[in-house]
C-alpha cells in the first residue's frame, strides 16, 4: 500500500468513527451548524379576569459602582453608612434595606434588569408602570433618573405594557437654588413640555378620558391652583391630572381626582375608599405588602416614625381583598422597588415571588403556568454568557417566546442552554 493511499485510508477511517487518537496527525471535522435564526414575534396581551387596570409604581433611582460616574454605588443602595463591597457569607452585599433583591443589587438602566422586571410583572397581570419621576434638569442624580426611565420606557412596547409619570415637584426649588430656572413655574413648564414632546403621545401611554394620565407626589411646592393653571397652560390636550390622597384641592380644577398611598395603617385606606373615592372624578387606589423604611438604620436625618408588618403577606392581603370590594378602576401597587422603605413587589430572598403571586391571583392570570422562576433563569443567562453573541440571540429568542405567551417554548429553550 502506497503512503498516499495509506494517509487516505486512515483519514476515511477518523471521518466514519467517533474520532482518532490524540496521536493521529488528522481530526474530524465538527459538522457545521445552521446560524440560529431569530424569530421576532409581537406582544399578546395577558387574560384576565378581572377588570380593574392594576399598574405598578416603580423606582428608576439605583445605581452600581459600575454605571455610576462617580465609580461609587448609589444613594439607594448605601444611604449614609452601608457598603455594597462588602459581601457576607451568603453572597449578599451589606445594602441600606431590610430587604435583599433575588437577582441582587443593581443598575436600573440596566437592559437584563429591566427585561427580568417587565416579564416578571406581565406574567403578574400587571398592565402598567408608573414611573417615579425627577424631571429634566442635570442636577444631582435628576438626569440619570430621567435616562433609565427612558430605558425603560424604550422596552414597554416589546413587552406589551403601559406607562404614565408621577411627577416630584419637591425638587422644582433645588432647580431655582441652582439658577438653572428663574421660577419653580418655569422649571415646571419645561418639564410639561418635555413630558408633550416625548410621552404623552406614545401608543402606549396610559390615557384616561382620552388625555394622558399624570400624576403627582404631592403636591408639594406647587401648592395653588394658578400655580397648576400656568405650568399646564402651554399643554394641549391637557392631562388627567391627579394629586397624592387629601391633596387635589391645592391644584383646583385642574386636577381630576387623587390616588391612595400607604400610611401608618390600613384603616387610612378604608377612609379614603369610604369618603374620598365617591367623590373623585377619577381615583387610583392602592394595596402595598407592608412598609419597613430603612432611613435611622442608613444613618439618615429622616424619621418616619411608624411601620406596617408585612405579615407573611398578611398585609398585601387585606389590601387587595379591600381593593377588590372597592371595586376600582384603576389599583397602583406600592411599590415595585423601594427597598430603602420597605414596600417592594420585586421578588427578594426573603420573600421569593409570593408578593406577585399574589397579584396574579388578584388579577385573575389565564393560561400562563408558572414562568416566574425562568424568567429569572433568563436573567442569570444574561449575565453568565454577557459576552457571548450567540448565546444572547437564543436568550433574545426566549424573550420574543416569552411576550408573545410563548412560554413553554421559551423554557425549552433556557433548558438547552
Amino acid at each position: 500500500m502506497t503512503k498516499f493511499i495509506l494517509n487516505l485510508y486512515i483519514i476515511t477511517l477518523c471521518a466514519s468513527l467517533a474520532g482518532c487518537d490524540s496521536n493521529s496527525n488528522t481530526s474530524p471535522k465538527d459538522e457545521e451548524q445552521s446560524p440560529f435564526e431569530l424569530e421576532v414575534f409581537d406582544a399578546v396581551a395577558i387574560n384576565k379576569t378581572n377588570n380593574t387596570k392594576v399598574f405598578m409604581h416603580y423606582m428608576p433611582w439605583f445605581e452600581t459602582k459600575e454605571s455610576s460616574s462617580n465609580n461609587q454605588w448609589g444613594y439607594h443602595w448605601t444611604m449614609q453608612n452601608k457598603n455594597p463591597e462588602i459581601i457576607d457569607a451568603n453572597g449578599q452585599r451589606e445594602i441600606a434595606s431590610h430587604y435583599y433583591p433575588l437577582i441582587g443589587p443593581y443598575h436600573s438602566g440596566d437592559e437584563d434588569v429591566i427585561e427580568n422586571h417587565l416579564l416578571l410583572m406581565k406574567y403578574a397581570g400587571i398592565d402598567g408602570i408608573l414611573i417615579d419621576w425627577y424631571g429634566t434638569y442635570d442636577l444631582n442624580d435628576y438626569k440619570i433618573l430621567k435616562e433609565n426611565s427612558e430605558q425603560l420606557i424604550a422596552k414597554l412596547d416589546y413587552v406589551g405594557l403601559e406607562y404614565a409619570i408621577v411627577y416630584e415637584d419637591r425638587f422644582l426649588p433645588n432647580i431655582v437654588d441652582a439658577q438653572l430656572a428663574p421660577t419653580i413655574v418655569s422649571a415646571a413648564k419645561k418639564d410639561m413640555t418635555y413630558m408633550q414632546n416625548n410621552y404623552f403621545n406614545n401608543a402606549n401611554y396610559i390615557r384616561i378620558d382620552n388625555k394622558p394620565l399624570l400624576l403627582n407626589f404631592g403636591p408639594i411646592t406647587l401648592s395653588s391652583s394658578d400655580q397648576w393653571t400656568d405650568v399646564f397652560s402651554s399643554l394641549s390636550p391637557k392631562p388627567t391630572f391627579l394629586t397624592l390622597w387629601h391633596e387635589s384641592s391645592e391644584a383646583g380644577n385642574n386636577a381630576q381626582g387623587e390616588y391612595s398611598w400607604v400610611y401608618k395603617d390600613n384603616t387610612h385606606l378604608a377612609d379614603f375608599y369610604t369618603n374620598n373615592l365617591p367623590n373623585l372624578q377619577v381615583g387610583i387606589g392602592s394595596a402595598y405588602p407592608g412598609f419597613n423604611d430603612f432611613y435611622e438604620e442608613g444613618g439618615t436625618s429622616t424619621v418616619i416614625g411608624w411601620e406596617i408588618n408585612h405579615n407573611n403577606g398578611a398585609t398585601l392581603d387585606e389590601t387587595l381583598a379591600m381593593a377588590k370590594s372597592a371595586n376600582l378602576d384603576y389599583l397602583q401597587l406600592i411599590t415595585w422597588n423601594d427597598f430603602g422603605e420597605g414596600t417592594m413587589f420585586e421578588p427578594t430572598k426573603e420573600f421569593g415571588y409570593s408578593y406577585i403571586e399574589k397579584v396574579k391571583t388578584f388579577a385573575g392570570v389565564q393560561n400562563t403556568g408558572n414562568a416566574f422562576s425562568n424568567i429569572s433563569k433568563l436573567y442569570n443567562l444574561r449575565k453568565e454568557y454577557s459576552n457571548n453573541a450567540s448565546i444572547q440571540k437564543k436568550l433574545d429568542q426566549a424573550f420574543y417566546y416569552f411576550v408573545s405567551l410563548q412560554s413553554d417554548k421559551a423554557i425549552t429553550l433556557l433548558e438547552t442552554l
